[in-house]
């Protein structure tokens, strides 16, 4: 069933069709091997650092004063991971924080079957008319700090899930020196697995995994960028966990695209579901920052769909608009 959602997941569009596909368990679970063919020609390696796989997570910027109703209610639908960064410029991290609270109090929700996942954001990338999370003079380690200080005292948690790199620093030194940071405090048991997000230079990670692996890349993969081949690529033969934003708002061609709605109407879902499975099945993680709790229902139960042996020919032809 196609619908006519609004990809841009912050003006969704509510629509009024059925769920056929609704998410009955969380969305961290184990990942599990695939029959569908990889268009890669190989599989991923599991990564061990993480004991929550999330297979969708809930993503929280430009959500303002809206953030922990928001929060709440992708929750209360069936989501258990979220990510957020100590950026005021883009993310209300404190009313993350707060949403977190008032689910573990209210609705039993524990600490330890949430995935929290936040970034440090260079100050390039701050809005410098808005309280800093660190002194800007200080060195790139103390500046990490604070920031990682100020993320755990505003999620109210005493770990992190994941600690990202919001995107590389104006130097390959510089970000190199960021990275020595983060995986002091990975040593620490502060965060359990980190990464870095804007990435778009395999050269990058290969420079950063000289002194540490990095366990997570979250990027745009989308239509304007090519779906960002070199560096998923790159992620997929490393054991790499792979995070998508824009998935639905930048593939506007391949949400309406023939392929993608002639299989969407035989399993009766969305075009938007059809390529969240799809994502999952190739080693990508979706990112959904719907404020329609329809659409996080939808989200959801993508990961419930399943690709009949005679719907594999139609699969083909959408990886094939992909990775050929």
């Amino acid at each position: 069933m196609t619908s006519s959602r609004d990809t841009d997941a912050e003006t969704d569009v509510t629509v009024t069709y059925s769920i056929m596909h609704r998410m009955q368990t969380p969305p961290y679970e184990p990942r599990t091997s695939s029959t569908i063919p990889d268009p890669a020609g190989s599989s991923a390696r599991p990564n061990p650092v993480m004991n929550l796989a999330p297979k969708l997570i809930y993503g929280t910027a430009w959500k303002g004063d809206n953030t922990a109703r928001l929060v709440i209610s992708a929750f209360l639908q069936g989501f258990r991971a979220v990510d957020t960064a100590c950026q005021p410029k883009h993310y209300r991290e404190d009313l993350v924080g707060e949403a977190l609270e008032i689910l573990q109090d209210k609705h039993s929700i524990k600490r330890e079957d949430v995935y929290i996942q936040t970034k440090f954001t260079p100050f390039p990338g701050q809005d410098p008319t808005k309280p800093l999370p660190y002194n800007p003079r200080d060195s790139i380690p103390a500046q990490i700090k604070s920031s990682l200080s100020k993320s755990l005292a505003s999620l109210h948690t005493s770990y992190l899930d994941a600690y990202l790199l919001h995107s590389p620093l104006r130097t390959l030194p510089l970000t190199v020196e960021a990275w020595r940071t983060l995986m002091a405090a990975q040593d620490e048991g502060t965060v359990r697995a980190i990464g870095i997000s804007n990435v778009y230079d395999v050269g990058v990670l290969k420079a950063l995994e000289k002194e540490r692996k990095v366990q997570i890349v979250q990027n745009r993969w989308y239509e304007g960028n090519a779906w960002d081949k070199e560096v998923w690529a790159y992620c997929k033969e490393n054991g790499i966990i792979y995070q998508s934003f824009w998935t639905l708002t930048g593939s506007p061609a391949l949400l309406t695209h023939s392929h993608t709605t002639s299989l969407a109407d035989r399993l009766d879902v969305t075009a938007a579901q059809v390529l969240f499975k799809l994502a999952q099945l190739n080693n990508v993680v979706p990112l959904s920052g719907t404020t329609s709790e329809l659409h996080m229902q939808q989200d959801l139960a993508a990961e419930r769909i399943v690709f009949e042996k005679e719907m594999l020919d139609d699969y083909k032809r959408i990886t094939d608009l992909i990775w050929k």
